[in-house]
């Protein structure tokens, strides 16, 4: 059932099965309809529309039983749309342990999204009674709308519109960029039912090796900074038809900042959902990691980090917790306290289990294994967090409601149990109440199909996209052209191949083709040749050869971020030997014994006979799975040298991490740079088709041992490389056609 309400009124939905009845109440000769969802016949303080998110929050909190509390502070782990209704696990986390906050980790098909979130809304409306106030499912998402998708999490689906990684939108340089993304891609959110983003990660990515830089928006506290009060205004804001902010409204996202100050300065690059990650070095960098965390407090929730944060002496960074950041009270008081934070923190998936728990899978309960699980949740509560990422049983919680009151019986909690969790949920269910949840949980399938991926946002995407090329060199080989003057041109793209990495989910498979989309490139020039490529019989590939290029004007050649693997696949530590290697950024074997590489590392765990674990990789070799990307550029050079002609050679680097140049920039006449944009977006700016206007958003490191020798936790202090043109590719550096982009 829908009601528009009359003028600015807020427009409600409900189902029809449930106990919902409408209330009326007139206004300056209107009637306005509100929803009676306790059936009490009265229009409570949290059923009034006209009400701030906030007092409708406080108002029901006081009124909701511990187990609904307890059920609020529950964050589901990774569901999908089922196709058929609900399953009977989500069936039960919603009934029996009254879970409210579902992750989303399935596609963007619409139809199937709509009617997945409809038919919770209705289950959950049909089980609300007279002492269980109704509370409607609020959906939430990991980022879904990276055009080249490098996503742990979620796979880019078809039909929502397709942008830069959140480091591309960095490469922008424009708030104003980055806020038509949120507001874009928040309407395409609502639209898939999905009212809570899981983003935006604002870790500020001083470690160039860490496995998540991708993410995050840069080394540059002041430019992070901005950028993510934009993304956070842009997701949180509902706008009028003139592009006026009007606040929060049905067309708000909440977010989510993450992951806690400092977590973008992973020891050595490895990241900590895993034990080989699980120490941070922020170091005296936590007042800039900080900074950014500071700008974006309007955000109304927090996700924390697994890290254990270390200074460079390797004492926590705060405090004396040798935990990870929700076990670690100086640090939750710090995002509280110091930074300002009042939203709602949630944990990350995994870091309410031990590696001992019995049955445990992702354990990352970094020095808390030897606590009980209900101890775990009494501290995390008591450091202030409010909910627990990919939990779905409310069983810890109650264990810990009763712990907290004996605790505050004898004297050793300030508030009573009742108190503290009402102060979660009333920080909750703002989260419900600024979206507007309650008043219209339902989603309309026919505007849904109209608002997602409209031709619109497929423009406004792209067009950021472009944006956010970098062109680091460019010796003539790339100038303004038409689609007449490319519709003659011959270009050649090389093949390649990633063997990719065993891990948590499953073993590791090879992914070869051409390194550029033929596809992409066939829509901008005349005739695109690769190589011939012979495969195995397991789909390896056992030969690659280059054509003739007499013909050929133009050498393409695509270098995908050296791939040191992902956050679950162990990367810097051989898990059947124990062996720490080192992370890199070339892709030919790297051996770490430089005079900067660490002889100790900084984080390790204490071990059975009291010595401190050493986790240095001294060496040590890197271990790089597409390595074949640049043997395939070597390929085309030594093509080009053999056919005789001076054929130029436009290199495009896939960016999820700075490289070291110095494998390629030499022997190419053109260089850009995409972090997270499609082949098509890239190949539009090396036709000339689009002058690039993007800018380094971290510095491309001169080599390796540069890399060794800069600290997690700085940003800009790394030597970074200087061209034959004398171009420094440091943060901030980019071209256009004229030359070096100026402030």
């Amino acid at each position: 059932m829908v009601v528009d309400n009359p003028g600015d009124g807020v427009d409600l939905s409900y189902g029809t099965e449930g106990s919902i009845t409408l209330l009326e109440e007139e206004e300056d000769g209107l009637t306005y309809a509100f929803k009676d969802m306790n059936a009490n016949g009265e229009l409570d303080v949290w059923e009034d529309w006209r009400e701030a998110p906030e007092a409708r929050a406080a108002a029901l909190a006081e009124h909701l039983t511990v187990e609904q509390i307890s059920g609020l502070m529950l964050f589901s782990s990774h569901e999908g749309s089922p196709g058929d209704g609900l399953t009977e696990p989500q069936e039960t986390y919603l009934s029996e342990d009254k879970l409210r906050n579902v992750l989303n980790a399935g596609g963007s098909d619409v139809t199937e999204n709509v009617t997945w979130v409809n038919e919770m809304q209705a289950f959950v409306e049909s089980i609300a009674t007279e002492d269980e106030p109704y509370i409607p499912a609020n959906f939430s998402s990991d980022p879904r709308s990276e055009a080249q998708s490098g996503s742990s999490y979620v796979t880019t689906g078809a039909g929502v519109s397709l942008w830069p990684s959140v480091l591309g939108l960095a490469a922008t340089f424009s708030a104003e960029t980055v806020e038509e993304f949120g507001r874009t891609v928040s309407a395409e959110y609502r639209s898939l039912g999905i009212s809570n983003a899981l983003s935006p990660q604002i870790d500020l990515a001083t470690e160039p090796r860490w496995l998540r830089v991708n993410g995050t928006l840069g080394e540059n506290p002041e430019l992070a900074a901005e950028l993510a009060a934009a993304y956070v205004r842009g997701f949180q804001s509902t706008y009028d038809e003139d592009g006026n902010n009007l606040g929060f409204g049905m067309d708000s996202v909440p977010t989510t900042i993450k992951h806690a100050p400092g977590d973008g300065s992973g020891e050595g690059g490895r990241e900590s959902h895993l034990n080989v990650g699980k120490f941070a070095i922020p170091g005296e960098g936590l007042e800039a990691h900080s900074s950014v965390f500071a700008a974006t407090t309007e955000s109304l929730a927090l996700m924390t980090a697994y890290s254990i944060m270390l200074n460079e002496d390797g004492e926590p960074v705060l405090g004396g917790d040798m935990a990870g950041v929700v076990y670690n009270e100086e640090v939750m008081r710090h995002i509280r306290e110091d930074i300002g934070f009042e939203g709602a923190i949630v944990t990350d998936w995994g870091v309410m289990a031990g590696q001992n728990d019995e049955g445990a899978f992702i354990a990352t309960a970094w020095g808390a294994e030897d606590m009980t699980p209900t101890e775990r949740y009494f501290t995390v509560l008591k450091n202030g967090v409010d909910m627990f990422g990919g939990v779905n049983k409310a069983e810890f919680i109650l264990e810990a409601y009763d712990m907290w009151q004996t605790e505050f019986e004898a004297g050793n909690v300030d508030v009573d149990a009742d108190t503290r969790w009402v102060e979660s949920g009333t920080r909750i269910l703002k989260n419900y109440f600024a979206p507007g949840l309650f008043d219209s949980p339902f989603v309309d399938l026919d505007e849904s199909l109209e608002t997602v991926g409209s031709a619109d946002k497929i423009e406004a995407g792209f067009n950021a996209q472009l944006n956010s090329v970098v062109m680091v060199k460019n010796d003539g080989a790339i100038a303004e052209a038409t689609e007449a003057d490319l519709a003659e041109l011959t270009v050649y793209i090389p093949h390649t191949f990633d063997i990719g990495f065993a891990g948590s989910f499953g073993p590791a498979s090879v992914v070869e083709g051409p390194s550029l989309s033929v596809e992409a490139a066939e829509e901008i020039f005349g005739t695109v040749i690769t190589d011939t490529v012979e495969l195995d019989d397991d789909g390896n590939v056992t030969s690659q050869t280059a054509p003739d290029l007499a013909d050929v004007d133009l050498v393409l050649v695509g270098l995908r971020s050296p791939n040191n693997g992902n956050p679950f696949s162990h990367a810097g530590q051989d898990r059947e030997t124990g062996e720490w290697y080192p992370l890199s950024l070339q892709w030919a074997p790297y051996t770490a014994d430089g005079e900067n590489v660490r002889a100790e590392s900084i984080g390790g765990d204490i071990l059975e006979d009291g010595t401190k674990e050493n986790r240095s990789y001294l060496g040590a070799t890197s271990r790089i799975s597409n390595e074949a990307d640049i043997r395939a550029f070597e390929r085309a050079v030594a093509a080009v040298e053999e056919s005789g002609n001076e054929i130029p050679i436009i290199t495009i680097v896939k960016a999820n991490n700075p490289v070291v140049p110095v494998e390629f920039e030499a022997s190419s006449n053109a260089v850009l740079v995409g972090f997270g944009v499609s082949d098509l977006a890239t190949l539009t700016v090396a036709a000339g088709l689009h002058e690039s206007q993007g800018r380094l958003p971290i510095g491309f490191p001169l080599d390796m041992d540069a890399v060794e020798a800069q600290a997690e936790g700085i940003g800009e202090d790394m030597t970074t490389y200087v061209d034959a043109a004398g171009n420094d590719w440091k943060f901030g550096f980019g071209l256009n056609w004229s030359g070096v982009i100026s402030d």
